[in-house]
């Protein structure tokens, strides 16, 4: 093809169909199957729109679906780190650097930098869409993991405490959501779907 530009979107359109086979620890509801990358990123990115009136501050909202869509590309290379697997975390961000160079280096130049940054930006809470789009990050699969009874929590132990912590900056992003997952936690809590210590 003569168009390198165009060759170089087709290329990185083409590789980023493989974070449909990157699963992650989460099952769908009604105790499905695992739900894949590609999938959370969709059901995230329509939870920005429905649920955008809770945002703490004002929100670009085609640039937080745009970072729901993209932040977990990275882990075609570097795999999905299951949020409570301490071990794993302590090397998540190396390896999530080295992919999002990789596969958005596919891209053109203009367009490498403006994913790369949404990527950054999402990653370091900077602005209210980060800070939002990181509040859906963490309420999808707790209401997938509510919705299955606990499954996903029961199977790796996971204290209430532990939750609370991964979702300890919502409030940042969106006091309601905020609000709404601490019942969520306290209600699975009560039921003896999350470990209370």
């Amino acid at each position: 093809m003569d168009n390198e530009r165009l060759q170089e979107q087709l290329d990185f359109i083409l590789e980023i169909d493989k974070e449909k086979n990157i699963l992650r620890q989460t099952h769908l509801t009604g105790h499905g199957r695992n739900e894949n990358d590609a999938e959370h990123a969709w059901h995230m990115a329509i939870m920005a729109y429905l649920l955008k009136e809770y945002a703490n501050e004002e929100i670009d909202l085609a640039k937080t679906m745009m970072m729901c869509l993209i932040h977990d590309i990275v882990e075609i290379d570097a795999g999905d780190t299951y949020a409570y697997d301490e071990e794993a975390k302590k090397t998540q961000k190396e390896r999530e650097d080295k992919a999002a160079e990789r596969i958005f280096g596919i891209l053109p130049e203009d367009q490498k930098a403006v994913l790369r940054d949404l990527f950054r930006e999402f990653e370091e809470r900077s602005t209210p869409e980060a800070r939002f789009a990181r509040v859906l990050d963490n309420l999808q699969p707790l209401m997938l993991n509510a919705s299955n009874d606990g499954g996903d929590w029961k199977r790796h132990n996971v204290a209430a405490s532990q939750v609370r912590g991964r979702n300890a900056c919502d409030a940042e992003g969106s006091q309601a959501l905020a609000d709404y997952v601490e019942w969520v936690i306290s209600t699975q809590t009560a039921l003896g779907h999350l470990r209370d210590e």
